[in-house]
């Protein structure tokens, strides 16, 4: 069954115009995937006979974004135009010309492509068997697999939930050394497995994938993480060889031990999986790479003490390691305050029913605090299973207004001026206690506020 979406619409009168002007023109790649598997494909691309000059004239609206390796996009119209002859919205189609890609230099493109006018050869450049179906939805037949056309057997793969590299697997990854981590992901995300011959060229050849740019490494890290399959996706990463090259630090929690009376699921590394596999499909990815990070200090502060094993001043170093994990992949300066405020933050619950009001207050006052509340949850889970702590800080943290956790100033810097006072450091200490007070309760006016700073202080 074919679908109806505004998008599936404008890459069908893109196959049409194509075809009627004597092209050859298919449905290409992760959306034919996507479709058999009987999930919504995110977009459709088009790979075509068309060379990029000839799908530039043939459209009114294109961008010639990446002509050099024979992409064009072309944006269609969904829902017509509006009355003031604007257009509501637009939804962009990849147009590929058939191609075979010479040598990768690079490790990610290739030096040159030919174009070519037989789609098999096209299709024999692709990185996995089941990324390389195309689909003729302009046969309808009204029988999806009967319009596939598959020239390296991906429907058997498909069926049988095997990720396998088109050709000889070292030279894919060869090519493009982003492959790895792809093949990871989609292994994760479809819980199918890898072939063996894929298996063992992705360990080869896992330290090449430093050729990659950080910035396209961090986004396939993020999306596994957040796909909802961050478990497997991170044991297939340690399998390949592949978590040691992109993670060291993470790699380092195998092995380490921890205090079974807290921890009786084992060691770093297995508590962290567990907590991955806590996260949901679109969770925050913020809260995922905090997940992931939380315990990133334990490894290298690990001791044996008499009492039993310890891992002091471990929130400190993580912060420090997280930072520098934060800066390697280039994470912006608001994801990474965030990242790190997990890993700084994820052990002060403990203290929660014992702190008074006003220190409270203050810790519901992080920013995004219902991440924060997210990974405690996920960490008790994923160790003694008990979630007091987190029910007494949720139940407080909803249940008390917004204007009890940041109340409006009772007094300022300027009152005391006004009052008398001569601005220095003590300013920023006595009003620290005025809050305090305010956020305990103990005084509620602007008179109350100056006596307490008159007792702070003295007279003027």
């Amino acid at each position: 069954m074919l679908p109806t979406s505004p998008q599936f619409e404008a890459a069908l009168e893109i196959l049409k115009t194509l075809r009627t002007a004597g092209y050859e023109a298919y449905l290409a790649g992760g959306c034919v995937r996507d479709l058999l598997l009987g999930r919504a494909p995110e977009d459709y691309d088009v790979a075509t006979s068309a060379t990029p000059d000839v799908v530039l004239d043939m459209f009114p609206r294109t961008f010639a974004v990446g002509a050099h390796f024979g992409v064009v996009l072309v944006a269609s119209e969904i829902g017509g135009g509006c009355k003031d002859g604007t257009v509501e919205e637009r939804c962009v189609t990849e147009v590929a010309t058939f191609r075979s890609d010479g040598v990768y230099s690079d490790g990610r493109h290739p030096d040159a492509v030919r174009y070519t006018r037989t789609a098999a050869e096209d299709v024999h450049r692709r990185d996995s068997t089941i990324n390389g179906l195309l689909l003729d939805p302009l046969r309808e037949s009204g029988d999806l697999r009967s319009d596939v056309i598959d020239y390296v057997g991906g429907l058997d793969d498909l069926d049988a939930g095997v990720i396998r590299a088109i050709g000889r697997p070292e030279k894919r990854f060869e090519e493009d050394q982003l492959r790895l981590l792809r093949a990871v992901r989609f292994a994760a995300r479809f819980g199918f497995v890898l072939e063996s011959a894929t298996f063992n060229a992705m360990r080869k050849l896992a330290a090449r994938i430093h050729a990659v740019s950080r910035e396209r490494i961090r986004e396939e890290l993020t999306k596994m993480l957040t796909e909802g399959h961050a478990r497997r996706a991170f044991e297939l990463l340690d399998e390949t060889d592949l978590l040691v090259q992109v993670l060291p630090e993470v790699s380092r929690m195998k092995g380490v031990a921890q205090p079974p009376q807290f921890h009786p699921e084992g060691d770093v590394w297995i508590h962290t999986l567990m907590l991955l596999e806590q996260l949901e499909p679109g969770c925050a990815m913020t809260l995922a790479w905090g997940a992931l990070l939380h315990d990133v200090g334990k490894p290298p502060t690990y001791r044996e003490a008499p009492d039993r094993i310890r891992f002091d001043g471990h929130v400190e170093v993580g912060v420090a390691i997280g930072a520098e994990i934060c800066r390697r992949f280039r994470f912006s300066n608001e994801e990474t305050r965030q990242i790190l405020a997990l890993i700084e933050n994820h052990m002060r619950f403990a203290d929660a029913p014992r702190m008074k009001a006003s220190t409270l207050k203050r810790f519901f006052r992080l920013e995004s605090f219902p991440e924060h509340l997210a990974l405690h949850r996920m960490d008790c889970l994923a160790a003694h299973r008990n979630i007091d702590i987190w029910n007494f800080v949720r139940e407080r943290y909803e249940s008390m207004p917004e204007e009890a956790v940041r109340p409006a100033p009772l007094i300022s810097g300027r009152e005391l001026i006004a009052a008398g006072y001569t601005p220095g450091p003590a300013f920023k200490e006595v009003l620290r206690a005025v809050e305090d007070a305010q956020l305990e309760g103990s005084i509620t006016t602007e008179e109350e506020a100056m006596a307490l700073v008159r007792e702070k202080l003295g007279p003027a």
